[in-house]
């Protein structure tokens, strides 16, 4: 009788880790679905964007705030909201089926119209909803079940079961609970065997065999540490959105969020005529295609792309920023490429993604991981590495708090509701 709760425990794990990599596949072709509709929308011109993007912005932004509260954003500041919430009935506000369910559509509908969103970060959030609604069974170990299934989430989105790892310790779980980590780790693997076995063992961007010549070695650091200052700006940007502007602009916004909405739904368009739809979506193709030599990065790219990924996540709409970060990295790679044209561009692209992603999230090790994961590139794992902490700290020079905690720690402020403290990132 004893084993048995140890046993429920994790058939709990493994059984919630393969509900999320099933919902992880469905995201990601539905995601996929959403960007081909809205190119066929704007076939027949892209001016329709200039209709399209806002009308849409504005209803995801009603539905998310009407409907399905609670869904708003990347989905990652909810579930370490929850983590640490000692309210169970607003912990469950952040982690019911109803608001994954509506994560998922207003996601797809953001995609419909053109929003620069991933998928990966909502993935996060869901996995945590899954994970929550198991949980039920065992509220005793509701943490570590919210921690595997975001940790899940990553892992099964990306093909990257590391990552997922190294995610759920630096980001979600700064106080890791070692007695789940096993479990944790079955939860991990059996969200990504669920995904491989469905979509084949694939690698997110392709595999490149690009080194970096010790000659070349002082452009990491260049790259890093613009990537680290934009990512930084970024992440000040989104916070200070998410506080709330002030004067009588942050009056305004507060008392017309749809119409908010629908004006950076609008910007958002007006970035993509000026890449030629570049902008919009989450950047997988672009930046695929900039990381293989396929398409040169237009200076044009990477602040146009970083211009609409701001407005989609200030717009109050659901929408992850993995993907379009290191959308935004792979052009200030392919931008900083000029200075050395004997290296190969996908180097320096990768460095370019590190930088970024690590200045956005201020999670250096999951950073480097996670793009070292998705190519299988491990010959360029220290310059990653250097370029991951160099970032870090550029970044922490703009904002001194990371993102998704200090965005946790406003929903905890505005709700009034006991909480641990949410630990900032070193």
């Amino acid at each position: 009788m004893d084993a048995y709760p140890l046993w429920r425990s994790r058939m709990l794990f493994l059984v919630g880790g393969i509900c999320v990599g099933l919902a992880a596949v469905v995201m990601a072709k539905g995601a996929d679905l959403a960007q081909e509709g809205f190119k066929a929308l704007t076939a027949p011109s892209p001016f329709i964007a200039l209709v399209l993007t806002p009308a849409g912005f504005a209803l995801a932004a009603l539905l998310a705030r009407t409907v399905f509260p609670n869904s708003q954003g990347s989905g990652i500041p909810q579930v370490i909201a929850a983590r640490h919430a000692r309210d169970d009935r607003f912990r469950q506000g952040l982690i019911s089926l109803r608001v994954g369910f509506g994560k998922v559509v207003v996601l797809f509908l953001g995609l419909l119209c053109g929003a620069s969103a991933g998928r990966e970060g909502p993935t996060v959030q869901v996995g945590a909803v899954i994970m929550a609604a198991f949980g039920r069974l065992t509220p005793d170990r509701l943490p570590g079940l919210l921690l595997a299934g975001g940790a899940a989430g990553v892992a099964a989105a990306f093909n990257t079961p590391l990552a997922g790892i190294v995610f759920g310790i630096e980001e979600l779980g700064r106080a890791y609970e070692a007695r789940s980590s096993g479990l944790i780790v079955a939860g991990i693997v059996a969200a990504g065997l669920t995904s491989v076995w469905l979509m084949g063992n694939y690698t997110y961007f392709g595999t490149t065999p690009a080194a970096m010549p010790l000659s070349a070695g002082w452009i990491v650091p260049v790259i890093a540490v613009v990537g680290g200052l934009a990512g930084g700006v970024f992440s000040r940007l989104v916070i200070l959105f998410a506080r709330g502007l002030p004067g009588r602009v942050g009056r305004l916004i507060a008392a017309r969020p749809i119409s908010f909405a629908a004006a950076c739904g609008l910007a958002v368009a007006l970035c993509g005529l000026a890449t030629h739809g570049a902008a919009h979506g989450t950047g997988y193709e672009e930046a695929r295609a900039i990381l293989h030599g396929d398409a040169p990065a237009s200076f044009a790219y990477a602040p146009l792309k970083f211009l609409a990924t701001v407005l989609s996540s200030v717009s109050g709409i659901p929408g992850g920023l993995f993907a379009p970060s290191l959308a935004v990295g792979a052009g200030l790679g392919g931008m900083m490429h000029a200075l050395v044209p004997d290296v190969p561009v996908g180097a320096i692209v990768l460095v370019g993604m590190v930088a970024y992603l690590t200045g956005v999230l201020q999670a250096p090790i999951t950073s480097f991981v996670i793009v070292t994961e998705m190519t299988q590139n491990h010959a360029l794992m220290i310059p990653l590495m250097v370029a991951a902490l160099i970032a870090d700290a550029a970044s922490k020079a703009v904002c001194r708090s990371g993102l998704y905690h200090t965005l946790a720690e406003i929903m905890l402020e505005r709700a009034d509701v006991a909480a641990t403290p949410v630990a900032r990132t070193a």
